[in-house]
């Protein structure tokens, strides 16, 4: 097989779009017409004083009469390049356009264009091969090898075009290495969209409806053009093919981009920087993707960035994310993301969001398992220490912290905000619940903080809860609380000659309640054993039990009142009686993280019935129904705190005294948090070891600062102040 074939040197910049695939009584310019509108009398034909300029300047055509310009045009600005096929040139004067300390002349000089649509006071210069692109008014195209678009260009979307077999369909392989958790990527393609289409795989209905959406969702014609939007700046770049660039984005010094939509906007604009090679993608608005990062089959939510040397394969990477260095294959992540460090890996990963991979950190290591299916799911605020190593299949709750530490098996860890260590010496695995509120609270408060100051999109179609204690989180610490009852009245009776066998559930959770409320001196002592947690035969212990439990307690009540003051300040006409008419109802048990945003299941299985259906057509309509439930999260969320608190005073309506109680607990709850934010902090600066580096107390606190002006502490002693205020106010209602 030939694999360079000769033409007629005519051929070069027509027929872009085959004739079997050009529909009647059509040119082949009718998509680009439809792409780049214009009035009628917009463009004209050279005059024979333009074109004897033009070819002064050596320029050559292989037909004059196929550029068109506007009447302000400027042929002196055009030198050494040149022209085949339908050229249509915008406005074009004798002036210069700048970007940062860029100056150009407009114009094209040494370049060699085919078949496009040029905007008003553009500079094109050294573009050695420019094909069938529409080009926004000024835009610089500097020193480009290789630039054009192909008649069957799908700009990374997973759709066919006419006449195309499926063997050329891009899919995403997410989560799970054989393929078998494959979506089609899409422009506008959300996490939530990718977590349904990527989970429910069960359901073959939803799966072909999935697919059915994206497919129409775009225009299957062949020949359309490529677009490169308003003042954009392309530079020093090799091989651009088949990429559709929204405006003001900036591109220097890229390697390859091929197959992609790269969003961008001037309030939000994107950017692609040196050595990066970017192959089957989306990027999102205000992205930003530099220093030789290579990216795969890929999507990119808002406002996140890949950089140092990065490499994304099958990945789908979540609105506010910021990736370096690392490799990362077949995952499925969540808002807000961050993995820094070069060393680290992570494949074959569902995570929830809010997570943080350290250094070292080996997530999904195959070693245990010949097969390559195996996956990882992390709830919210994942974060494994340094030099961390897990094994496929494992399982964590939001918010577990793994201590460094080569896990030597599959873990299933339903304890939220738990510390997890693997003590070598003792062959053991500990697990401590509620570590965080317990023992880092500076953290942990500052989490929700953090993440919400660092939502810089404009365009939020991923809605996202960063509330550390939410709905979900909230059902796993009574989930959580019910296991130490268990786990507790188990060790208890085993450790006094007592029978557990016949005992049910919920026999043994009213044991162990009794005990980790009313008798902490009967289980002072005891070695509290987790169950199911590791795959091996060894210990799994549960440190500090029954401080954990009431943590847990202060974590519960400090969520349900601090919803219910919002309900309250919502509704300033509510009484004590309406709040119980309006939020009563039964708990919500089961919420659904999609991509970030929190769903009672019940409302997802209705929005998965109504796709199924075909009463939600398009992903549009997808994603109104995902408005929709976020518009009520706030009353759904108020409810489902008003029923927890109902079942940790174990009533069905609430009292005036239960109410104040409640309140009262609050108030200390937030008490502690504010002393223990300052606490868990402080130690970072009393630290011994910490100040062996600095010459004196005056030098360290030049560097890192002073514990009583951080702003964060300040800002935490304020928010404070204010929950209080808030308190005292509802409180004076009732007396």
């Amino acid at each position: 097989m030939d694999n360079i074939r000769v033409l007629d040197a005519d051929v070069i910049g027509r027929n872009f779009i085959p004739p079997e695939f050009l529909p009647k009584g059509r040119d082949e310019y009718y998509l680009r017409n439809i792409q780049a509108p214009k009035p009628e009398n917009y463009w004209r034909h050279l005059r024979s004083y333009e074109i004897e300029e033009l070819v002064k300047n050596a320029n050559t055509c292989d037909n004059w009469d196929n550029v068109m310009v506007t009447d302000d045009f400027r042929p002196t600005q055009i030198k050494n390049s040149e022209f085949f096929g339908l050229v249509r040139i915008g406005r074009l004067r004798n002036v210069i356009i700048q970007h940062h300390d860029l100056q150009m002349p407009t114009g094209i000089t040494n370049s060699r264009i085919i078949a496009c649509d040029i905007g008003d006071d553009v500079a094109i210069h050294d573009v050695r091969y420019l094909a069938h692109y529409i080009i926004g008014d000024r835009t610089m195209l500097l020193n480009i090898d290789e630039m054009h678009t192909t008649n069957h260009a799908k700009f990374g979307n997973g759709i066919l075009k006419e006449g195309e077999g499926e063997n050329v369909r891009c899919w995403l392989a997410l989560i799970n290495e054989n393929g078998g958790r494959s979506v089609l990527p899409f422009d506008g393609m959300t996490t939530a969209d990718a977590y349904l289409w990527a989970k429910y795989r069960d359901d073959t209905t939803l799966l072909k409806k999935f697919t059915a959406i994206t497919q129409n969702s775009f225009d299957k014609r062949r020949g359309y053009y490529g677009t490169i939007g308003e003042q954009c700046v392309i530079k020093n770049s090799r091989i651009i093919k088949d990429v559709k660039i929204g405006s003001h984005c900036y591109i220097k010094g890229a390697n390859k981009l091929k197959n992609l939509t790269i969003n961008s906007t001037g309030e939000e604009p994107s950017q692609i920087g040196e050595g990066v090679e970017l192959v089957n993608g989306i990027i999102g608005y205000g992205c930003h993707v530099f220093y030789g990062c290579k990216a795969v089959r890929f999507i990119m939510g808002n406002n996140s960035n890949l950089k140092y040397g990065a490499r994304l394969l099958n990945s789908f990477l979540g609105d506010n994310s910021t990736v370096s260095c690392c490799e990362m294959l077949n995952n499925l992540i969540f808002p807000a993301h961050e993995q820094h460090h070069n060393n680290s890996f992570l494949v074959a990963s569902l995570l929830l969001g809010q997570t943080n991979i350290a250094a070292g950190a080996s997530i999904g290591s195959n070693h245990n398992s010949r097969a390559n299916d195996g996956e990882v799911q992390a709830g919210r605020g994942f974060w494994p220490g340094l030099c961390s190593s897990i094994k496929h299949s494992s399982r964590f709750s939001s918010f577990v912290l793994l201590s460094k530490a080569d896990y030597p098996a599959e873990l299933d860890i339903p304890l939220p905000f738990s510390l997890v260590n693997n003590n070598v010496s003792k062959d053991r695995l500990e697990v401590m619940p509620a570590y965080w509120w317990m023992y880092n609270m500076y953290a942990l408060a500052r989490n929700s903080w953090k993440y919400q100051a660092r939502d810089n999109r404009n365009t939020k179609v991923q809605n996202i809860e960063f509330d550390s204690l939410a709905p979900d989180t909230v059902e796993e610490i009574l989930h959580a609380r019910l296991l130490l009852e268990i786990w507790t009245a188990k060790d208890y009776l085993n450790n006094t000659g007592k029978s557990v066998k016949g005992k049910t559930r919920a026999e043994l959770a009213a044991i162990g309640r009794e005990l980790l409320t009313k008798n902490h001196e009967k289980i002072r002592g005891l070695e509290i054993s987790g169950e199911n947690m590791e795959k091996s035969r060894r210990k799994v212990i549960i440190l500090k039990t029954g401080e954990a439990y009431n943590a847990y307690r202060q974590m519960l009540v400090y969520y349900a009142v601090k919803n219910l003051l919002d309900y309250r300040e919502s509704n300033p006409k509510t009484t004590l009686k309406s709040m119980n008419e309006t939020l009563a109802g039964k708990r919500i048990r089961n919420w659904i993280n999609l991509g970030g945003q929190l769903i009672p299941e019940p409302d997802l299985n209705n929005i998965l019935s109504r796709i199924k259906t075909g009463k939600l057509k398009t992903w549009d309509d997808i994603h109104r129904a995902y408005n929709t439930n976020w518009e009520k999260y706030p009353l759904a969320k108020q409810r489902h705190a008003f029923a927890v608190l109902l079942e940790l005073f174990n009533v069905k309506t609430l009292t005036q005294a239960q109410w104040l109680s409640a309140l009262e607990d609050a108030v200390s709850i937030q008490k502690y948090i504010c002393d223990n934010v300052y606490i868990s902090r402080k130690k970072d600066f009393d630290n011994v070891f910490r100040k062996i580096t600095f010459r004196n107390d005056a030098e360290m606190t030049a560097v890192i600062g002073d514990i009583e002006t951080n702003s964060y502490i300040i800002q935490v002693h304020e928010e404070t102040e204010q929950f209080i205020n808030r308190i005292n106010k509802i409180k004076q209602k009732f007396t």
